[in-house]
């Protein structure tokens, strides 16, 4: 199957994991419904070096990496429950309560620290980077799991928003000044609801 580009929209890693399933144009995507869709999922999103993905792939048994995308799929369905429940007001302590399957995925984390060549310009030349051990497909979760954690952790639930744009499932964070954020994307549903809004006034004027 052709996908289209995956889209990181939500300002928020996190959310643009739920978001891994939409109608952009009409037709539904799903981008994780097969192995080779999260793999594409994965490097568009910058969560696994291709290296290790190339290595993954490579090693994987027939089946393997399908089976790793229905875990995948599994795991945002229930994130995206988690995140409906306490959209739209800050996170309470209470909450941790019903995260047992992502602390669980996280438990499953195998990194190290590696010193490496400094990335930047600064006074250092080296910098103690974490590294990851991709031992089996599964460790591709790992990832997935820990930005799933950091949007937990970091992320004011209240700023969560769900597009308005009709039949758009995509929800964003909205960091915007007054956080006045309505659309996914002004390119894609902002730009309909402003063409159904020409067409209705129009038809008003008649």
């Amino acid at each position: 199957m052709t996908r289209p580009p995956a889209m990181f929209i939500a300002d928020s890693l996190g959310l643009d994991f739920l978001n891994s399933v939409a109608t952009p144009v009409d037709t539904p995507v799903d981008w994780l419904d097969d192995g080779d869709g999260l793999i594409d999922w994965l490097a568009q999103a910058r969560l696994v070096p291709a290296d290790a993905l190339e290595a993954l792939k490579m090693r994987a048994k027939p089946g393997e990496l399908d089976e790793v995308a229905d875990e995948a799929r599994a795991l945002r369905e229930w994130f995206r429950a988690f995140v409906r429940r306490h959209a739209g007001r800050r996170l309470a302590v209470d909450a941790l309560r019903e995260l047992g399957p992502l602390n669980s995925l996280l438990e499953r984390d195998e990194v190290f620290g590696r010193i490496a060549a400094a990335s930047d310009d600064g006074d250092h030349v080296l910098a103690l980077r974490a590294t990851r051990r991709w031992r089996s497909p599964g460790s591709l979760l790992l990832p997935i799991g820990e930005a799933l954690a950091k949007f937990v952790c970091v992320e004011d639930f209240a700023d969560v928003k769900a597009c308005e744009g009709h039949n758009c499932t995509m929800l964003f964070a909205d960091h915007t000044r007054r956080r006045a954020r309505r659309w996914c994307t002004m390119a894609i549903c902002g730009n309909r609801a402003k063409q159904a809004a020409h067409r209705s006034r129009l038809k008003n004027r008649q």
